[in-house]
């Protein structure tokens, strides 16, 4: 028997988990009134968002896959592969969403009954989401698997990258415009609502508050998805696209490694791995519950407990099947090196973000000096964030390389991956515990329900954090492995990869101002998009009457489509410089400098990323300890700087930080497409 069916079955029961859980969510009170109003109006924003970029995509999803099979080197199944691809990703995100938006109002009502009601029905919502994309990733690969595995190796090692790369299209979109809309939205409500008026956040009579909300839910929910289903499945691509040296029949470096018996163990383990970790995931969700007591630690303590029942599984899973399958036991201390890097670089992102250590809590005490003080402060914490992670990720590759060679750096990213069904669900959980909260003030709610609220909301804040750095960890490690994959086809001699050549230099110095650039056009999309939904909102206030008195509704509606538009077209130049740029670098320097290219932005992309993730973070947290009644509380000076960092770090964590992930994977994917045609290739310069 075909051992992949193992993988067709683990994904089914994942989907069946969706489905229980869909159920149970649909199943609870979506209550009434003022509640159901707001809920509706986030829903109807976000599917208008969502239906409007899935159009806009359609189209780039057609071109590029009409250009691949015209390509004489690539061909209709290197197309079909694309396209197949990019409609997973799409339907995978769309599902997330789908019932993100009809969990929010839901969990709003649980929480007037409990807060462990609350939490239930906020995470299995989050876990649809989580569990979609592990269970449609790893059905979509398996079905590649099936359709083409009989092929020549050469032919068929050529057709699955392009499977990446269909999603990694889709998920750049996603993250980017998702991104400018929710910050353009979030941010204009803050600086209009909180430091002009000096009303309360989710204030009603704010009407940027409903694109806030429907922006948690495209960029946070449906933009994060897309993100790490991009990762998810490239990590196999890769792990499949090097599987001749783990039989022996390639050396590197004067290394040879005897690894598994034979090429179709090679390509079975990454899948089988993440099979089991579908089923550990499972396990772990029905873990996931709390007490009455609306602490931080209990909340945080009933999803760690989740969480790491999955990767105690996992591991045990992972060297189950590949004992069975007589592969070396290098092969699973690769896979526990990537497990553990995984899980640590969590905790290192909430010492750096959360108000409960002492890096955040400085952020709040610089506030009270001024906003100048609290910037300096909060950037200063971001780039000396980087070290863990950087480290814990070199230490996993360097122990990977050890026991199972590149193959084994390939298998580390699978296991650091492999938990994604349950670390995802934490991770999307945390939209819908913020909309719930906003919500529950917009209603009018008892002051206890919106304690509930509120103590979910600061959970999902950490969740967000620590999700993103696993996130960008993983992408890291995907991107090694596909820059890996890309040497091996693109038929790159290893001894000629020196830094003496300059054209190596040159791509590592090209590939290494791409973040930068691509950072800088989505920062200043956030800026524009933010501009826009600020007059919109003044003119409001000049122009209703009543609406400062709280009788006259705000035009919410009029915010959600400026930021729509505005996001969309935003999002077109950084995203075709991004799949534009390593075409170029290969077609006109040649392949070895596009391996500098490729080494050189994942670097950089690796260490700007986390920088932008954990200092945004750190300012939303340090501005939330400042608004629980430190330093003079809400409305207090150091309030106001506090509110100058959090919507400085809004576009660097949600916007700019997120989307490095997809694009140091995006030309990675793209490159190792792109090998055949480059391996005869010496550019033209």
């Amino acid at each position: 028997m075909d051992l992949i069916w193992i993988c067709v079955i683990s994904g089914v029961l994942g989907i069946s988990l969706v489905v229980f859980f869909a159920r149970y969510v649909l199943r609870q009170d979506e209550g009434s009134g003022l509640i159901k109003q707001a809920s509706d109006a986030i829903k109807e924003g976000a599917l208008t968002f969502l239906s409007r970029e899935y159009r806009t995509l359609s189209i780039f999803v057609v071109v590029v896959a009409v250009i691949l099979a015209l390509v004489p080197a690539l061909g209709w199944k290197v197309a079909a592969s694309f396209i197949f691809g990019a409609l997973c990703s799409m339907g995978a995100g769309y599902a997330g969403m789908n019932m993100a938006i009809r969990s929010n109002g839901r969990t709003t009502v649980a929480a007037q009954k409990s807060l462990n009601q609350g939490l239930t029905v906020s995470f299995r919502g989050g876990a649809v989401m989580g569990m979609t994309v592990v269970s449609i990733g790893l059905i979509g690969l398996s079905i590649l698997y099936f359709a083409f595995h009989n092929l020549p190796m050469a032919e068929f090692l050529e057709i699955i990258p392009a499977y990446g790369f269909g999603a990694s299209g889709v998920a750049l979109f996603a993250r980017v415009g998702g991104g400018i809309f929710t910050k353009g939205a979030d941010s204009g409500a803050d600086l209009v609502g909180k430091v002009e008026a000096g009303i309360p956040e989710d204030d009603p009579r704010n009407a940027a508050v409903i694109a806030d909300f429907v922006g948690d839910n495209v960029g946070d929910v449906a933009g994060m998805g897309a993100d790490l289903f991009e990762s998810y499945v490239e990590s196999v691509v890769a792990t499949m696209s090097v599987c001749l040296i783990a039989t022996g029949a390639m050396a590197v470096g004067g290394k040879v490694f005897h690894l598994v018996p034979n090429v179709q163990v090679a390509w079975w383990l990454p899948f089988l791995v993440r099979a089991g970790g579908i089923i550990a995931a499972m396990i772990g969700c029905f873990l996931v519950r709390v007490g009455e007591k609306p602490e931080m630690s209990a909340l945080l303590g009933a999803l760690r407990r989740g969480t790491n029942t999955a990767v105690v599984l996992t591991a045990v899973f992972a060297f189950l099947i590949i004992y069975l399958l007589g592969a070396s036991l290098g092969v699973f201390w690769a896979v526990l090196a990537g497990l553990i890097a995984g899980a640590l670089v969590g905790e290192s992102t909430n010492y750096y973000t959360s108000y409960a250590f002492k890096p955040t809590l400085r952020i709040s005490e610089a506030s009270a000096t001024g906003a100048g003080a609290t910037i300096v402060r909060g950037f200063a914490n971001g780039l000396m964030s980087t070290w863990p992670p950087v480290l814990l990720i070199v230490i996993a590759m360097l122990v990977a390389y050890k026991f199972a060679g590149i193959y084994g750096v390939a298998m580390a990213d699978i296991g650091l991956l492999s938990t994604l069904g349950i670390t995802l669900a934490t991770d999307a959980y945390g939209p819908i515990a913020d909309n719930a909260g906003g919500i529950a003030t917009m209603a009018g709610l008892p002051p206890e329900v919106r304690e509930r609220t509120d103590a979910l909301d600061s959970l999902g804040n950490t969740t967000a954090a620590t999700g993103k750095g696993f996130a960008i960890c993983g992408a890291a490690l995907t991107a090694v492995a596909l820059l890996l994959a890309f040497i091996l086809h693109a038929e790159i001699e290893w001894a000629q990869l020196s830094l003496l050549d300059p054209h190596i230099i040159a791509g590592l110095f090209i590939g290494a101002l791409m973040p930068a650039i691509f950072c800088a056009m989505t920062m200043n999309s956030v800026s524009v998009t933010t501009e826009l939904i600020v007059a919109e909102v003044r003119r409001q206030w000049r122009e209703i009457k009543g609406l400062k008195e709280g009788t006259a509704r705000p035009e919410y509606d009029r915010c959600v489509d400026i930021s729509t538009r505005a996001a969309l077209k935003q999002m077109l130049i950084p995203s075709l410089m991004a799949i534009l740029a390593p075409v170029l670098v290969g077609v006109v320097l040649g392949k070895y400098a596009l391996a500098g290219f490729l080494a050189g932005s994942i670097v950089m992309g690796f260490i700007l990323a986390v920088t932008l993730n954990n200092a945004g973070g750190s300012w939303d947290n340090a501005k939330k300890w400042i608004e629980a009644g430190h330093f003079g509380g809400k409305g207090s000076e150091a309030h106001k700087a506090g509110v100058v960092g959090d919507t400085t770090g809004d576009p660097m964590k949600d916007t700019a930080g997120p989307s490095l992930n997809i694009v140091i994977k995006l030309m990675s994917v793209i490159s190792l497409s792109l090998a055949p045609v480059l391996v005869g290739f010496s550019g033209l310069v």
